[in-house]
């Protein structure tokens, strides 16, 4: 029998812990700290989150503790969230229904993006075109993301068409429909971002997309077959094949 059995949304549940293992893999994740949520009611404000101080090799499907962000009396629970986690992604759930899901990580590239004194992506090929109109950077960095930090956050993220929160001076922040929606736009930004910084680092012009191509791009993108989905759920397979415990 399945000691999971009475578990909710116990298949949203091993989604997300099959993304937090492969941020592992890809090296995007950063010792006990960062954080995915994912929404489990149509509000969006019922969510899953990280436990508190758990390492991303670690995170299994069972692990993953539900919080309500419009619940005052979280941080007093005895599995209360990372209290910066409850700033951010709570923030984010209360404002934000069309986030469902929330990936926030400091990963390398994407951080040193976030470090330049314009942060901004430009559409240099066909990865980074996919962030074209289609990210925001935050100027105003104000410190660890608790409370009043969390929701001037959130407020960044009105517009449903933004998908990428570049964090200046911190990292990176993604929001998708679903996992696996959320955790391949992350894999591309990073890889866009890595992209970009190598091309810095050349010293030579960039040569940056027209307008209407990269638009027509993102739009393709946003519109191309199943390729979230066949991602998350070849990773998946792969974790399978290793004998991970990430769906226990």
């Amino acid at each position: 029998m399945n000691q999971h059995a009475n578990m909710t949304h116990w298949a949203e549940r091993i989604d997300l812990a099959a993304a937090f293992r492969w941020t592992v893999k890809l090296n995007l994740h950063e010792a006990v700290a960062n954080h995915f949520s994912l929404a489990v009611n149509p509000e969006g404000t019922r969510f899953l989150i990280n436990p508190n101080g758990r390492h991303f090799a670690r995170i299994t499907a069972s692990s993953l503790v539900e919080i309500d962000a419009n619940d005052p009396t979280t941080l007093s629970r005895p599995d209360a969230p990372d209290p910066t986690a409850w700033g951010l992604h709570g923030s984010i759930h209360r404002a934000c229904p069309h986030a469902r899901c929330v990936m926030h990580v400091h990963s390398i590239h994407a951080t040193v993006l976030a470090s330049l004194a314009d942060s901004r992506l430009p559409a240099i090929d066909q990865n980074t075109a996919m962030f074209h109109n289609r990210h925001v950077v935050d100027d105003h960095y104000g410190g660890m993301a608790f409370g009043d930090e969390g929701a001037r956050c959130a407020a960044l993220l009105n517009d449903p068409k933004i998908k990428v929160m570049i964090m200046g001076n911190h990292g990176v922040l993604i929001i998708g429909e679903t996992v696996a929606d959320t955790f391949n736009r992350l894999y591309y930004f990073e890889r866009s971002a890595e992209t970009y910084i190598r091309a810095l680092q050349t010293g030579q012009p960039l040569r940056i997309l027209p307008e209407a191509i990269a638009e027509k791009t993102a739009r393709e993108w946003e519109d191309y077959p199943t390729g979230a989905d066949a991602h998350l759920s070849e990773l998946k397979a792969i974790l399978d094949d290793e004998g991970s415990n990430y769906a226990s």
